[in-house]
């Protein structure tokens, strides 16, 4: 009897072979900015009053954490974000932030919208409808918001 081949590959990784963990709270909050606008900072920090340092918290160990490991683009981070929530349902806010971080990162509605509807087996259809949902809802806002305001003519 042989003895089994050295393992290979993710399976072999040694402590040393991977990525530190880092917290960075500036690199967060910019991220944050660049993904989602400056607004959102400020809404995060609305809850402040009810649950200090959380927002905080949120931003660093996200968005100044997990996001900035490298491994993958944005464009795949907001794929996972908007698989995961669909998934999840009963998260309709924070699925329309990233439907709007998606759309503001490149993605297509199209491809949003894929991504929701490739979840269907998966999932279930009645949390891809709802995803679906959220999506022509927030795809409709901010078709309203990307349209310029035109002044009343007396």
């Amino acid at each position: 009897m042989t003895a089994p081949a050295p393992m290979t590959g993710p399976a072999s990784m040694t402590p040393a072979d991977l990525t530190p963990a880092t917290l960075d709270r500036e690199a967060g909050y910019a991220l944050l900015t660049d993904l989602a606008g400056p607004v959102a900072a400020a809404t995060l920090g609305g809850l402040d009053g009810i649950a200090p340092g959380f927002p905080d918290w949120i931003v660093t160990s996200l968005f100044g954490g997990t996001y900035q490991r490298p491994g993958l683009a944005p464009r795949d981070r907001q794929v996972a974000n908007l698989a995961a929530l669909t998934a999840l349902g009963g998260v309709e806010p924070q699925l329309a932030d990233h439907v709007r971080n998606s759309l503001r990162i490149g993605m297509t509605r199209e491809e949003v919208t894929e991504v929701i509807v490739h979840l269907a087996p998966y999932v279930g259809v009645p949390k891809a409808l709802a995803g679906l949902r959220v999506a022509t809802a927030t795809f409709t806002e901010t078709q309203q918001a990307d349209q310029p305001v035109e002044a009343d003519q007396a």
